[in-house]
């Protein structure tokens, strides 16, 4: 469903702006997230084991907006589909996501990934069932 066009700009170590429905009596909420699309045109992301795993469970809908930073030429893709949840998989692509969205790391960061792989985070996967975009 991404074109090529797309897929240069999901390559990108950009935030993605997740939203998935709100918790009874909230309006959506979009959350930067850090990526990776793959081969097999799903979008993944990872998560701590929080509020927003059980929305997820209870309705596995969401949506993923990319967009180049200001000062590019205007592009965005947005993917809405279904999203499943893994146990596997998920330190493995937060460390891959690490070498992508950091340029350097460090003892932060390698604490940051240290709490990661213990705290029991999970992968997301989107499957787009629409996709749409918008490119100068």
């Amino acid at each position: 469903m991404f074109t090529e066009r797309d897929r240069t700009l999901l390559a990108r170590p950009l935030y993605a702006f997740l939203t998935i429905a709100p918790r009874d009596g909230r309006w959506p909420s979009p959350r930067p997230v850090w990526f990776e699309a793959s081969d097999d045109g799903t979008l993944q992301m990872f998560s701590e084991p929080d509020g927003k795993i059980a929305r997820i469970r209870t309705q596995p809908r969401a949506s993923v907006v990319v967009a180049a930073p200001v000062g590019e030429p205007e592009h965005w893709v947005a993917a809405e589909g279904t999203i499943t949840l893994h146990d596997d998989g998920a330190y493995d692509l937060a460390a891959r996501l690490g070498d992508r969205y950091w340029p350097a790391i460090g003892p932060e960061q390698r604490k940051l990934l240290d709490d990661w792989r213990n705290s029991g985070i999970v992968r997301l996967v989107l499957t787009p069932e629409k996709v749409h975009r918008f490119a100068v």
